[in-house]
């Protein structure tokens, strides 16, 4: 399972050297889930199937933003998600926010979540970094000049380097909901904007990050009356943490000692692999501390007189 996960990966990476961040940039429809689809995202696509059905050498069910899922034989027993690009936007751009995130699962009854995730691989697309674990080993990570894992000691949200989330999010209900700790932060700490949850909560695991926070689904669900704003944002979609996402990273976070719920505290392990629907969608609150985390979860505005 390693070697299928980090081959898949390099073989994207290597079917993306060389195109130009200057060119292209063109939207060439909608994923099943509503999100833009660019044109590297069609090349990724296409690099993942075709590595996956020469080296496998069981069948496997590979699932995907854009072709949904997908099977290289009868009957497999794992599941591979995987996001071939999740940071297209920056990757387009030619940043380093862009990764191939791929988490493999047992396919059990058909149906299975984020907690039967049983090995994970993130490889950043600009630099060749990578982290991987499975059931059986620790951490694993390649491309760091430091120890990883290596988890942030801050507790302090004044002076909390984080990441937050806004394709799909409409700009004034984030606001409304967080507005307050990036005024506090934002000049004694950092705050980010990477548009790739995997990126965001791998960076927790490297240290790079104190927390990530994407709390969209979580203002959707306790104020339904948003809805229309968020699909306003999201061209016509709700477009909230889908599985592809974040399986990889919240197993990695998980394995690394990484607080990550979603945005009411609870566990992610019941998010469905193979679900692109808003109810299979979730937010997510993840830092460096358990902490962290509860000051996180203590201070975002999640009943706000904005929101009705």
């Amino acid at each position: 399972m390693r070697a299928l996960l980090t081959g898949t990966a390099r073989a994207v990476r290597d079917a993306l050297a060389g195109l130009s961040p200057a060119g292209g940039r063109v939207v060439l429809g909608d994923a099943p889930g509503g999100d833009a689809q660019f044109d590297i995202d069609r090349v990724a696509e296409r690099a993942v199937w075709e590595y996956v059905c020469r080296h496998a050498h069981v069948p496997v069910a590979v699932h995907t933003e854009d072709a949904g899922t997908r099977t290289t034989g009868s009957r497999p027993e794992y599941v591979l998600v995987v996001d071939p690009i999740d940071g297209t936007r920056p990757t387009s751009a030619g940043l380093e926010m862009g990764t191939v995130s791929i988490a493999a699962a047992r396919m059990g009854d058909g149906r299975p979540t984020v907690g039967d995730v049983t090995a994970a691989h993130v490889l950043e697309l600009k630099t060749g970094a990578w982290l991987y674990a499975d059931d059986s080993t620790g951490i694993e990570s390649s491309g760091y000049a430091w120890p990883v894992p290596r988890l942030s000691p801050n507790t302090d949200l004044t002076r909390m380097f984080w990441s937050l989330e806004f394709n799909g999010h409409p700009m004034r209900l984030m606001c409304e909901a967080y507005q307050h700790l990036v005024d506090a932060s934002a000049n004694t700490g950092g705050v980010f904007v990477f548009n790739s949850a995997s990126y965001s909560i791998t960076r927790i695991v490297t240290g790079q990050l104190d927390a990530f926070v994407d709390v969209g689904n979580r203002i959707l669900r306790d104020h339904p009356g948003t809805e229309a704003e968020f699909r306003g944002a999201g061209r016509g979609s709700i477009l909230h943490l889908f599985p592809y996402d974040i399986a990889a990273a919240v197993y990695l976070a998980r394995r690394a000692g990484v607080t990550i719920t979603d945005g009411y505290g609870a566990p992610l392990d019941d998010m469905p692999l193979l679900a692109v629907d808003p109810a299979g969608q979730r937010s997510c609150v993840a830092a460096g501390s358990p902490a962290l985390h509860r000051a996180l979860l203590d201070s975002i505005r999640w009943n706000s007189g904005g929101f009705a």
